[in-house]
């Protein structure tokens, strides 16, 4: 999609309303969320986690953030 500059916002295209309880509006929404998890997946699992100290919480998070990093290239 290319990028469009324009002068004034009058000169923009409207945005597309859409109607409420439209069955498409659910639709549209999952396509967004499963783009954005593509785009930026969750570097942490999901769940409450325990710990004994702040050390030991901030040793697993940075397993989880070299764990990521290095799953992403």
């Amino acid at each position: 999609m290319p990028v469009r500059k324009y002068r004034s916002v009058e000169d923009m295209p409207q945005a597309v309303i859409r109607t409420p309880l439209d069955p498409r509006n659910l639709e549209l929404a999952c396509e967004l969320s499963a783009t954005a998890l593509r785009l930026a997946p969750r570097r942490f699992p999901a769940g409450l986690h325990r710990y004994r100290s702040v050390a030991d919480a901030c040793a697993q998070r940075e397993m989880w953030e070299r764990s990521f990093t290095q799953s992403r290239g």
